[in-house]
């Protein structure tokens, strides 16, 4: 995700006047420029940056959605309602199909020694923050089972 498109969609929804959706992307934005500062680069975000602090800040808004108690349901929605804002942000994760001819195609000696952590270990670089670290664990576990 470019940095300048967040921003962009933030200043969209404050003259929508749209609270909710322009507080979601707020925190989007900022821990973006956090990581990014950070890492050392102030000026020009890059999108992996960006897409790494999207990707944890749904993590926590999910864990939000998940711990938040049945009786508070206006905290519920509003995580909710977060998190689907937060979602649209997200880049596009791979799906099983793409870790599997990924893992068979570069991986193949690795995939090849049925250890799960050696495959693990030489794959995941690969994988961070295009798949779902479980979706891989669950692929090799079928590769190597």
């Amino acid at each position: 995700m470019d940095f300048k498109t967040l921003q962009n969609a933030m200043i969209a929804a404050m003259k929508a006047r749209d609270k909710e959706r322009k507080e979601s992307i707020s925190v989007l934005v900022s821990a973006a420029k956090k990581a990014a500062i950070d890492a050392g680069c102030r000026e020009d975000i890059p999108d992996e940056i960006v897409d790494a602090a999207i990707l944890k800040e749904i993590k926590s808004v999910k864990e939000q959605v998940e711990t938040c108690p049945a009786e508070r349901t206006d905290l519920k929605e509003a995580y909710e309602n977060r998190y689907a804002v937060m979602s649209e942000f997200a880049p596009k994760m791979m799906d099983k199909d793409e870790i599997k001819e990924i893992l068979l195609s570069k991986y193949k000696e690795v995939v090849e020694t049925k250890n799960r952590g050696q495959i693990m270990k030489a794959a995941m670089p690969e994988f961070k923050g295009k798949a779902d670290g479980k979706l891989v664990q669950q692929v090799v576990g079928e590769l190597i089972g």
